[in-house]
């Protein structure tokens, strides 16, 4: 073992796979804090460049910018409330609320150190737990993946600061959203109309770019410019860090568990888990009525989550070739490309390249703090800009982005039309997060219900006859039941006590 590692070390310590690394992290921040442009996005980007480089060079690349950008997401979403990727769009409303409070630093830095800690927790994971984690993932059929999907959709309900009804509500117009197109079991067109530009389907990111940015810059616009945040020296971005630390240490650890475990179920990925994460700190949380007021608990929690969920989405990628998310997918082709083909002999052949890979996740979560604090610095700038010099850009990045998705126009019309729907949304209490949840999700619960289906001939029963199915049968429908039950006990409570006030 300790000969591999020297060799791994030897192999990661070229000019070629530092400089690599060191560009493609910068590459990655600044991709991941422009609106729109998605970690999937950055990596994608990078595979022709890797065609030039050395196996364990390319593969650098990618841990390096899917790791940078992941995090990077935080910052647009903490100082504009405007998720830089889908991962970080659990958690804006949080990191936006304490920059009003006058707590970017404390958002933001919470946001990169606990990205860190994250990501090498995950690395562990990859390190220590790949054959029986990838055994449970492998273990995992349609039913699960059904029950698995649909208690994320919950999600929308427990982390709602609305109205639950309403969030359900908007979790259906998201879910009605993800059914266009004809990717769907039978290939029929569905509320496609005849245009040709929707057989595709409505893809996420330009809803989401649209339901955040869009509708902020239309509130920006027809809104007072609310009073400006005091013109002060930005402090300390890691001040206060290893206080929260020690004060969130079960919240960091949680985090970190949901992020490995739901990072090693393929399909599922960063965004599952900071929703999942965001959503169970705010259940499990001893101060439940701060989230959304700008309370840095559930940041804690998501941001160590879905920094996890990265390098755990690698195991079954490495072992089986199963991509756990799309970056995983990207990095798999990679792979097979450079001569190094997923499967259980990669660890015994070529076990100092799988070294390498280890430490070079180790080395982009270290480096991300210093150059993460680099990138809050030069973006903190943004708070000091007038709204009106602001805004523009941020449509101006909206539409190039949307165009660069598809390369047509119909990503610009996709993003003004949803831009329009989540001003009208959030005008009328319905909370947006809920339905571009529906729309990431709701694809992977209509493949798992068909697929099952067509398994059990019709049959419901084996979606509750497993066991590991049945447990998140259980608590899948425990989370659709609680909004009723709490809009039920919110009726009836007033009602009991004007009877007791009478007597």
């Amino acid at each position: 073992m300790l000969k591999t590692l020297i060799e791994a070390f030897a192999l990661i310590s070229t000019w070629e796979v530092i400089i690599a690394m060191f560009a493609a992290s910068v590459y990655g921040l600044v991709i991941g804090s422009l609106p729109g442009l998605s970690a999937t996005m950055a990596t994608a980007l990078l595979v022709p460049v890797t065609f030039y480089l050395s196996p364990i060079a390319a593969i650098a690349t990618i841990v390096a910018a899917s790791s940078m950008a992941i995090f990077a997401g935080d910052i647009p979403g903490a100082l504009l409330r405007i998720p830089g990727t889908p991962a970080s769009a659990a958690y804006a409303d949080e990191a936006y609320a304490m920059t009003r409070k006058g707590q970017a630093e404390l958002a933001l830095g919470a946001g990169v150190w606990f990205s860190a800690i994250g990501g090498i927790a995950g690395v562990l994971s990859l390190m220590i737990l790949a054959p029986p984690l990838a055994e449970i993932a492998l273990s995992f059929s349609t039913f699960e993946y059904f029950w698995l999907a649909l208690l994320g959709l919950m999600c929308a309900t427990l982390v709602a600061r609305s109205s639950p009804v309403k969030a359900i509500a908007g979790m259906f117009l998201g879910l009605l959203v993800s059914c266009i197109g004809i990717e769907n079991p039978g290939g029929v067109p569905r509320f496609t109309f005849g245009i040709t530009d929707l057989f595709g389907g409505i893809e996420p990111i330009p809803a989401l770019v649209g339901v955040f940015a869009v509708a902020q810059v239309m509130r920006a616009m027809l809104t007072p410019e609310p009073p400006p945040l005091p013109r002060r020296k930005f402090g300390s971005i890691m001040a206060g860090q290893w206080k929260l630390t020690k004060k969130y240490h079960w919240q960091m650890t949680r985090g970190n568990i949901i992020g490995i475990i739901i990072g090693v179920l393929p399909g599922a990925g960063a965004d599952m888990a900071a929703w999942v994460s965001y959503a169970m700190s705010k259940r499990f949380s001893k101060e439940p009525e701060k989230f959304g007021t700008g309370h840095v608990e559930g940041l804690v929690e998501a941001g160590a989550s879905n920094n996890a969920s990265i390098a755990s989405g690698w195991v079954p990628s490495l072992l089986f070739g199963i991509p756990g998310d799309t970056i995983a997918a990207i990095a798999i082709g990679v792979l097979y490309m450079k001569g190094l083909n997923p499967g259980p002999t990669l660890f015994t052949e070529k076990a100092s390249s799988m070294y390498a890979i280890y430490l070079m996740f180790i080395i982009a979560n270290i480096v991300m703090i210093p150059l993460g604090i680099a990138m809050i610095r030069i973006a903190a700038y943004i708070l000091l800009a007038p709204r009106s010099a602001i805004m523009p850009i941020i449509m101006l990045c909206c539409a190039v982005g949307s165009f660069a998705i598809g390369n047509n126009m119909f990503g610009v019309v996709t993003v003004a039309a949803f831009g329009i729907i989540g001003y009208v949304m959030e005008a009328n209490g319905y909370p947006v997060a809920a339905m571009v949840l529906g729309i990431v999700m709701g694809t992977m619960v209509e493949q798992a219900f068909v697929t099952s289906l067509i398994k059990s001939d019709g049959s419901i029963l084996p979606f509750f006859e497993r066991p590991v199915a049945a447990i998140l049968a259980a608590m899948a429908i425990g989370a659709l039941l609680w909004p009723v039950l709490v809009w039920v006990w919110r009726k009836v409570k007033p009602v009991q006590t004007a009877a007791a006030t009478t007597r």
